[in-house]
């Protein structure tokens, strides 16, 4: 196979983690009102690592775009 390879199985749920991710974290630091979540400290946290999450499956998915074989 030839030219890029995007691993979609990563990039996908990469992509899912990092939206969520910023959506609890942005709640969690009261950007974003209502609900249980905003204001509150521990989904600022986990909201951040699960953005982390996101960009590391990212870029495990476009990783081979810029390998030369």
């Amino acid at each position: 196979m030839t030219g890029p390879v995007i691993r979609w199985a990563s990039l996908i749920p990469g992509l899912l983690c990092l939206l969520v991710g910023l959506l609890w974290a942005m709640q969690g630091a009261g950007i974003i009102g209502g609900g249980l979540m905003a204001g509150q400290t521990l989904w600022l946290v986990i909201g951040a690592l699960l953005a982390i999450v996101g960009l590391v499956l990212i870029y495990r998915g476009l990783a081979g775009r810029w390998q030369r074989g």
